[in-house]
């Protein structure tokens, strides 16, 4: 890649944008080489496990507040179009979190679990359990999350594994790294 000044250089590869690029072609690399791909590796389609690595610049303190505190988890939990309209969590081992999304169309579908392990500023542990708009739970599974300084910014790793219990949960699996 061809960067005009250094500053542009260093944002680039500060960006995260390399690791994404070279998970990416690490993975075309399994497929050509006949290796089971992410979505493949459990050989089961009702279940699935993602890890997710990025580099926040922001203190490791704030991404975990991001984590922890209701009034941001709302801000940005969730895929693209849906937004969340009610967060609670209790922080902590046996705490329960909740989060309700809404679909563009209106629809509301609830994320909910336990805590069972809470180390402020460092790690949490939970189950992440998905139900459809009239409760049914569509998935089961449980989360990771590592809060790590890298320099003056916060490298997060995320680490979750689900278990599909309806028939259409191989659909929502496969679309868990995106």
């Amino acid at each position: 890649v061809f960067h005009p000044n250094k500053q542009s250089r260093d944002g680039h590869y500060n960006s995260g944008m390399e690791q994404g690029a070279v998970e990416t072609f690490d993975r075309l690399e399994d497929l050509l080489a006949g290796r089971p791909t992410h979505a493949e590796a459990s050989g089961n389609p009702m279940e699935g496990e993602v890890e997710i690595v990025r580099v926040f610049d922001a203190p490791r303190d704030l991404v975990y507040e991001a984590w922890t505190k209701p009034e941001h988890m709302t801000q940005w939990w969730g895929p693209g179009p849906f937004t969340s309209h009610s967060c609670k969590l209790d922080v902590r081992p046996g705490g329960e979190w909740q989060i309700v999304m809404r679909s563009p169309d209106g629809m509301d579908f609830r994320t909910s679990g336990i805590y069972s392990e809470v180390v402020e500023s460092e790690r949490l542990v939970f189950t992440n359990d998905a139900f459809g708009q009239d409760g049914t739970p569509f998935l089961k599974g449980v989360t990771s999350v590592i809060f790590a300084d890298e320099g003056k910014k916060t490298k997060l790793t995320v680490k979750a594994k689900v278990t599909g219990l309806v028939p259409f949960a191989p659909q929502m699996i496969k679309g868990m790294e995106p």
